[in-house]
């Protein structure tokens, strides 16, 4: 069997048929409610024949699974084992967990934590508000730091330098119409949320959605994640935010004592 590599292969130093693969369970985890055949085609622009023969493959690993009733498929166990390796390896997330419980029932919103990779924050884990209508992002959601409640919160315990080159590197979409795409206006956006101790999305990331936040510090008084309160308008209302803001930065205090941190300009 001819086991060698494609000469673009070698010049980029990846595997073309586990790009592919990769690409997929991307899409998978993109929804809960799983994608057709023909869909998981058209999002990665791969044929019909070849995104069967992938899917497969990760089935047999269990990577993938299949729903015969929808005829859907969806992210596997072993996809879920691999992924929550990464959270586990993050000790601050098990006891962050009773935080935000106790957010989400003061505020009947749904409470997140996050971490900051690659220019955008991710979302480790949450508890979800048990409103009918509840905030999108998911688990492993992701959101540009400049337009995101943590990551503006954790972008504020940077120097103006640090957030230079964060502008520079990722840029300034215009996610929404109140997206800030100007540095001027993010750091004064930043000068604020440094006064008040939490950061307010709103609705620069997602139409509709609005997220208060405030940072988690390690033992150096550096970011470490951030914790957030996320919630439709219609109910995380502008009256609601200070009242808020000031629960997720206790919620986010108390987590940074937990975990050893130290908060900026504690005495050591």
């Amino acid at each position: 069997m001819d086991t060698s590599a494609t000469p673009k292969e070698k010049r980029s130093g990846t595997v073309q048929s586990v790009e592919r693969a990769l690409a997929i369970l991307s899409v998978l985890g993109d929804d809960e409610e799983g994608y057709r055949l023909t869909d998981l085609a058209q999002r990665t622009g791969l044929s019909i024949s070849t995104v069967h023969r992938l899917l497969t493959t990760l089935e047999q690993h269990r990577f993938v699974q299949f729903d015969r009733s929808e005829g859907t498929w969806h992210v596997g166990r072993a996809a879920f084992r691999v992924g929550s390796a990464f959270v586990r390896q993050r000790n601050f997330v098990a006891p962050a967990l009773p935080i935000l419980r106790r957010l989400r029932d003061q505020t009947r919103e749904t409470a997140n934590l996050g971490v900051v990779d690659d220019g955008e924050v991710v979302v480790l884990t949450q508890v979800e508000s048990r409103e009918i209508m509840r905030a999108i992002t998911r688990v492993g959601g992701r959101a540009p730091m400049v337009s995101s409640g943590m990551g503006k919160a954790i972008l504020s315990t940077y120097g103006d330098n640090d957030v230079d080159a964060v502008i520079r590197r990722y840029g300034m979409r215009r996610l929404t119409e109140k997206a800030i795409t100007v540095p001027s206006m993010l750091k004064a956006d930043l000068a604020e949320t440094r006064r008040r101790g939490y950061a307010v999305d709103d609705e620069e990331y997602v139409v509709g959605l609005r997220c208060v936040a405030a940072t988690v510090y390690n033992h150096q008084a550096e970011a470490l994640c951030a914790i957030s309160v996320s919630g439709l308008t219609a109910r995380v209302t502008e009256d609601r935010v200070e009242r808020i803001g000031a629960l997720v930065a206790d919620a986010a205090r108390e987590l940074t004592g937990i975990v050893g941190g130290t908060m900026p300009g504690a005495n050591l």
